[in-house]
């Protein structure tokens, strides 16, 4: 079962936007559908390096849509932030 409650108090990173939808294979439109927003404003988060400028509600929308096809957000842990495949057993 997919766990679809997000960490909202970690933000994610344009740049890990760009990697998690490329992990999946998805166009912005798709990500964009999936999260029920805007082409535009998927485009507006991925150009930024750090955090972005999205709003919260905005963001959330990213983030599970990624998370519900099976992306895990790393947090900045002395390694530097990222993503992968979530472990699925």
């Amino acid at each position: 079962m997919i766990n679809l409650k997000s960490h909202d108090n970690k933000e994610i990173t344009g740049a890990q936007i760009r990697a998690a939808r490329a992990l999946v294979r998805w166009s912005a439109k798709d990500l964009a559908q999936a999260a029920r927003i805007g082409v535009a404003t998927v485009s507006r988060a991925e150009v930024e390096e750090g955090r972005t400028t999205l709003t919260t509600a905005n963001l959330k929308a990213i983030r599970l849509a990624l998370e519900s096809a099976g992306i895990e957000f790393i947090p900045e842990n002395g390694g530097g932030v990222g993503v992968r495949f979530r472990d699925r057993t």
